[in-house]
């Protein structure tokens, strides 16, 4: 295939992908990686070059590692746990021989969950069956909280406490419903400039007012930020979902502190696919506390719906941050640090175009 006149060339698209791509040679060493394999890996290209394959990536799964040992074999696997850049990943991996150059082969990786990945479509079928599902028991709740009403009228002193009582459990069925159908929407939000600390600062002060527990809120920013793109309603209701579970995450811990830490990312550009163009997330929100983390076995399901760590948890709030934050264009990820004892939610956003108006 060639290209058109004035078209970019091969290594331009590569480095546009948003997933990593590396050239192996027939000794398994890099010899080329794009920007989204710097990212991914923690490392930048000329550290990359010329360093082993497995000395880079560390995969656990042993069929994947002997279907590696064949260089003209091609592999494809979902859902696979690597080491990276110092950190656990699950990532989409493929490996495809170059039959031009007998031993090379050209290596991908992609994140699960990572904007533009398949999974994104099987999500949004996930989340829109809670939705429809939601729907369909709103008409009759309504019915019955008619009659709780009718019925707390007509009941003896006795007997009324009953009736507001399952007044009280259909009103906190109904906005767990209001939830789900959050989590199926298809309506888009509209973005704009936005005051990043000024979001984070109605956040938190809104999470102060809801807590009487000594836990405490602590600033980390970077004032010489510039805007964001972003809903700062949405980003405010993210960000007060977060501060409030990793409040409730270190409520029996004596003198708990939670930091919100913000700074721009360099040498790590995450980026998105947004309106069908890639997008950069330089701006990163950081929110840490030091609870005892998620149980092991939730780790890689965190953001997923009904999901919890919470004894009387309905596994609704982090799936909806996340749908927010891929609404706007952003995105979040979780990462427990075992040795410091703290855990970590990551949230990545655009710069904004222009200033805020």
């Amino acid at each position: 295939m060639s290209a058109s006149p004035g078209a970019p060339d091969a290594d331009a698209q590569i480095s546009g992908l948003i997933f990593a791509v590396l050239l192996l040679d027939s000794e398994d060493r890099i010899r080329q990686a794009n920007p989204a394999a710097e990212e991914l890996l923690g490392r930048s290209a000329g550290r990359l070059l010329d360093a082993e394959f497995a000395d880079v990536v560390g995969i656990d799964d042993g069929r994947l590692r002997d279907s590696l040992r064949n260089f003209d074999a091609q592999v494809i696997a979902r859902g696979i746990a690597i080491e990276a850049g110092q950190k656990a990943r699950r990532v989409n991996f493929t490996s495809s021989p170059m039959h031009t150059h007998p031993g090379w082969r050209v290596v991908t990786l992609s994140e699960v969950g990572q904007e533009g990945n398949d999974e994104d479509g099987e999500e949004r079928v996930e989340l829109r069956a809670p939705a429809v599902l939601a729907h369909e028991i709103k008409n009759p709740l309504s019915a019955i909280r008619g009659a709780s009403q009718l019925l707390a009228r007509r009941a003896s002193d006795k007997d009324r406490p009953l009736a507001r009582m399952i007044e009280g459990e259909v009103d906190r069925i109904a906005k767990l419903i209001d939830r789900m159908q959050q989590l199926g929407s298809r309506k888009p939000i509209e973005t704009g400039p936005c005051n990043l600390h000024e979001a984070i600062r109605n956040a938190m002060a809104t999470v102060r007012a809801g807590r009487e527990d000594g836990c405490e809120l602590v600033e980390e920013f970077d004032p010489s930020l510039p805007p964001v793109e972003a809903d700062q309603g949405a980003l405010e209701q993210v960000l007060i979902n977060l501060l409030a579970n990793a409040c409730d995450a270190c409520a029996d811990l004596e003198g708990a502190q939670v930091s919100v830490r913000t700074r721009f990312v360099s040498g790590l550009v995450f980026s998105a696919i947004r309106l069908g163009k890639a997008t950069r997330l330089p701006i990163e929100i950081t929110v840490t506390d030091p609870g005892p983390g998620l149980p092991s076995d939730l780790q890689d399901h965190v953001f997923e719906p009904f999901v919890s760590g919470k004894k009387h948890g309905q596994g609704l709030g982090l799936a909806l941050v996340r749908k927010l934050l891929r609404d706007m264009g952003g995105r979040i990820s979780h990462e427990r640090d075992a040795r410091a004892g703290l855990t970590h939610f990551r949230i990545n956003l655009p710069v904004a175009d222009r200033a805020p108006s």
